[in-house]
């Protein structure tokens, strides 16, 4: 799958041919060195070696995902043929520029939750971008972070438009139980105190306020506390959560914080790609 979708993407750079990188004659190799021009957290190079390593290059990890680097460090060492690797350098680039910066940010807000709460999880959200997902993903899992769902199979998740539908959160949960599989779990997303604890009576697993200040998520797992729901569900908040004010849902005492600036609003990290050696 990853080889077919950066060989599709290679594609879109090289329709016809690179005549650039032509100009070097076909037989002739190089070594070469991805460098970080800024700190961050290395994601994605296990999954990217396999492919260069089928295009023909050796490789060499340098540093493992979920590891950090300083700015003017090797992240991968790469030796093969020169006209290939030049026409792929920028599609190579901006795979990982991006993944690495998904990490990087993922660690952050890991870090400061956990200086609060080091049981509380931190979870992507389905706010990729159209065909990288699984780069984006797998980088959230490399920084220590909750993928979350990977697609809409994963598990039955009830947001409010679905409840426009069934009228009442019980309902939802209702016909839910009788449609899952033993295996799938089911999360209703929520907006106040009353209506989680009707989605923890009706039997959800997860309970997801969207949206709602640190105040209403306090007030609803107070109300989930005097109803002696709280340790039979899991309690999620999203919508809006910014490292700015990631310690404020923190303090409420939530069991996972998901939020799309892992994915959406991560700065990629500026690497770039160095030959440090021609082979004539």
């Amino acid at each position: 799958m990853i080889f077919r979708k950066f060989t599709e993407w290679l594609y879109e750079d090289i329709p016809f041919w690179d005549p650039t990188s032509e100009l070097i004659p076909p037989d002739v190799s190089c070594e070469a060195v991805v460098i970080a021009k800024e700190d961050g957290v290395s994601a994605c190079c296990e999954d990217i070696a396999p492919v260069l390593k089928r295009m023909g290059f050796e490789v060499e990890i340098l540093k493992k995902s979920g590891e950090e680097f300083k700015a003017g460090e090797h992240v991968m060492w790469i030796r093969g043929n020169m006209r290939k690797l030049l026409s792929i350098e920028r599609l190579l680039l901006n795979i990982l520029s991006q993944t690495f910066g998904v990490a990087t940010l993922t660690k952050r807000f890991i870090e400061k939750a956990r200086r609060l709460n080091p049981d509380v999880r931190i979870a992507a959200t389905r706010k990729v971008k159209p065909g990288f997902q699984y780069f984006e993903k797998r980088a959230i899992a490399a920084a220590g972070g909750d993928t979350h769902r990977l697609n809409l199979s994963d598990m039955i998740l009830i947001k409010e438009n679905h409840l426009k539908y069934f009228g009442s959160v019980r309902e939802a949960v209702r016909k839910a139980r009788e449609a899952a599989s033993f295996s799938s779990k089911i999360e209703v997303e929520v907006s106040s105190a009353e209506e989680a604890a009707e989605a923890a009576e009706a039997g959800a697993d997860i309970i997801m306020l969207d949206n709602c200040t640190p105040e209403k998520v306090e007030n609803a797992i107070r109300m989930l506390e005097q109803k002696g729901l709280r340790n039979k569900v899991l309690v999620e908040v999203s919508g809006g959560i910014k490292l700015e004010n990631l310690e404020d849902y923190v303090k409420t005492g939530v069991d996972i914080i998901s939020s799309g600036e892992l994915t959406h609003s991560a700065k990629i990290i500026d690497i770039s790609l160095e030959v440090v050696k021609v082979e004539r």
